[in-house]
């Protein structure tokens, strides 16, 4: 079942935060639209980004939406009025985009609670996070070629990186919508479960995630990022992974494991 969340989020706004223990969760708050962005909400989610990232406490985040769907993507709107004002701008790189590679850079892991459909921009947006758990009642699809929309590069590579290139190729040369059950299996979600029991799944693996070592995750997820992308930094890894065998967090891993209790990182 949907969780209870303040009054505040039963008004139209800019994206919500909750801190509860080591986990923040971000609420896309629109949902007369379907939770469309604009250009206010991205701004809001840049700062919230920065402030998570700077709260130590905070070790995972979960992003996700109000009502019926976890987003209708970029207000489209917005993005003529800005190629039209500045198209060297726009060709450049979008507010969006930075918006979506600032939370695929962010240094604790984050999961994307799919409650409902998932379209347009905001499929990059979830795929951005590390893990992505929906409802077994959602969609998605990407409308770029019904638009006459050339996605930009950096979403385009992160389908790519992330599904291969022939889910790529499907979801974007045919902007065909496909159901729950196929987006679990070419990988788009790497969870599903009944709304019912939605919640319960995002929190067993917020816990998990919340309970490891950040130092050691924080290397880890920027190391397969930079694997992905093509652009990994050798000589940083190997330090991280020198560092790691030195630092506080592999002897108290070790001595939990001896003494046969958790972690305390």
């Amino acid at each position: 079942m949907e969780k209870s969340w303040p009054k505040a989020a039963e008004q139209a706004s800019t994206p919500i935060l909750e801190i509860g223990g080591a986990r923040a969760t971000i609420r896309l708050n629109r949902p007369k639209h379907l939770n469309r962005l604009q250009p206010d909400d991205l701004d809001a989610l840049m700062g919230l980004f920065e402030r998570i990232e700077a709260d130590p406490d905070i070790r995972v985040l979960v992003l996700t939406g109000t009502g019926r769907a976890f987003s209708a993507g970029y207000d489209l709107g917005s993005i003529a009025e800005r190629a039209s004002a500045a198209p060297e701008a726009q060709t450049a790189g979008s507010a969006f985009e930075i918006v979506v590679d600032r939370l695929e850079d962010l240094a604790l892991p984050t999961i994307c609670r799919l409650n409902g459909g998932v379209y347009g921009g905001s499929t990059d947006l979830a795929l951005a996070c590390d893990f992505r758990i929906g409802v077994d009642s959602c969609e998605m699809f990407m409308p770029a070629a019904r638009l006459g929309l050339h996605y930009y590069k950096g979403g385009i590579k992160r389908y790519v990186s992330r599904l291969g290139a022939d889910n790529a190729r499907k979801l974007f040369l045919t902007a065909e919508k496909i159901d729950a059950a196929e987006m679990l299996r070419i990988g788009y979600l790497t969870a599903m479960a009944p709304a019912a029991a939605l919640d319960a799944e995002v929190d067993r693996l917020a816990t998990v995630l919340s309970g490891n070592a950040p130092v050691a995750m924080r290397g880890m997820k920027r190391a397969i990022n930079e694997f992905a992308h093509g652009r990994l930094d050798e000589a940083d890894a190997d330090r991280r992974a020198r560092d790691s065998m030195r630092g506080a967090e592999i002897k108290e891993g070790i001595k939990a494991f001896s003494e046969k209790r958790p972690p305390k990182f």
